[in-house]
């Protein structure tokens, strides 16, 4: 239960900076500055980005796990974390279609709260320290919370038909 509650601090210092940054970009257009950012492929997307660099995280702290866990906990939390980009890119060339750009975001949203359950395990077993536990399921909260709203939200992202 204390894993849980001590969770919430990268949550509210993502939150901070989202809030800097919503401010910032007033600032920007206030200014009369262009703040779109050109995105040419599914890179190019923080969301992308975050999951990749936590799927490498969980990649390099795995080596550390138990070798009777190789085709279990191992196995699983590396599939899972890979997965979450896998589909954001899959998600991100089906943009033709909302249904199928939103089924591929669920996909992704079902990955990272799965990657998730493992880093608990991982943690309650020992294999992974507390403070890297939190810090890898904080970044799936953000990740998760950017999923959420680009599926509640899709069509920002769509491409658009000429």
């Amino acid at each position: 239960m204390i894993f849980e509650i001590t969770l919430s601090l990268p949550n509210a210092v993502w939150l901070r900076n989202l809030f800097v940054e919503a401010a910032e970009k007033q600032r920007s257009r206030e200014a009369g500055e262009m703040d779109r950012v050109v995105i040419k492929n599914h890179k190019d997307l923080r969301v992308y980005q975050m999951a990749f660099d936590a799927a490498m995280k969980i990649f390099e702290v795995s080596k550390k796990f138990p070798v009777e866990e190789r085709y279990s906990l191992t196995d699983q939390i590396r599939r899972s974390s890979r997965s979450v980009c896998a589909n954001l890119a899959e998600a991100w060339r089906k943009r033709r279609y909302e249904a199928a750009f939103v089924a591929k975001l669920s996909d992704c949203e079902a990955e990272s709260a799965e990657t998730q359950t493992w880093i608990e395990f991982a943690v309650k077993c020992n294999y992974l320290d507390v403070e890297t536990g939190r810090e890898l399921y904080g970044t799936y909260n953000q990740v998760l919370g950017s999923l959420v709203n680009m599926i509640n939200n899709p069509s920002p992202w769509l491409m658009k038909r000429n």
